[in-house]
């Protein structure tokens, strides 16, 4: 390298390639040690939340197979309370979220940066599910009876709307029809 090519390195004006990738590198990795810090520190939170429903769990009588507690270490860690509902950390990684997921989509139950305010409404939670699993053996048909409605009214507006779509489809064809008769016999009066 000449001294002329040194000074230009050292003064910044003409980078390597080497030198450019080796700085990439050293960024990339300070940025995925962070990445891994959030990660673990969102493992802990959520390892400390599991730790203080210890005793709702302990309490949840046998027999019950509702709730199969578990924490995820996937993309975004989860703590699951049961099949449909678990707990997150929000965008902020201090924020517990407890959200279900149901028919219509994801709700959010709880949002909290306090452990033992998510914990108070894990514990309604299970309360709520283990009082409708009583309700559902010992025979109470409101909420199956709330479904049929359910989808009776949906069935009703499928009907509406199919309907609806038919005289739709009637009548433009029948518009389209005559449109097209009446062009045929006028381009025919014109020869």
């Amino acid at each position: 390298m000449t001294e002329s090519n040194a000074e230009e390195t050292e003064h910044g004006r003409t980078p390597r390639l080497k030198d450019a990738m080796r700085q990439a590198r050293i960024e990339m990795a300070e940025r995925s040690g962070v990445v891994v810090d959030l990660r673990d520190a969102e493992l802990a939170r959520l390892e400390l939340l599991n730790q203080a429903l210890e005793a709702v769990y302990a309490d949840i009588p046998e027999g019950v197979e509702l709730f199969e507690r578990g924490i995820a270490e996937g993309d975004t860690p989860r703590l699951w309370i049961d099949m449909i509902a678990h707990v997150a950390m929000g965008r902020d990684k201090r924020v517990y979220r407890f959200v279900q997921d149901t028919r219509y989509g994801r709700r959010v139950i709880a949002e909290s940066a306090d452990v033992d305010e998510m914990a108070r409404a894990v514990t309604q939670y299970i309360a709520r599910r283990l009082v409708e699993r009583e309700r559902v053996i010992a025979g109470d048909t409101e909420l199956a009876a709330r479904d049929r409605l359910i989808d009776a009214v949906s069935g009703r507006q499928r009907r509406r709307r199919m309907l609806l779509m038919l005289l739709i489809g009637l009548i433009l064809g029948a518009a389209i029809g005559a449109g097209a008769v009446l062009g045929t016999a006028w381009l025919s009066t014109l020869h």
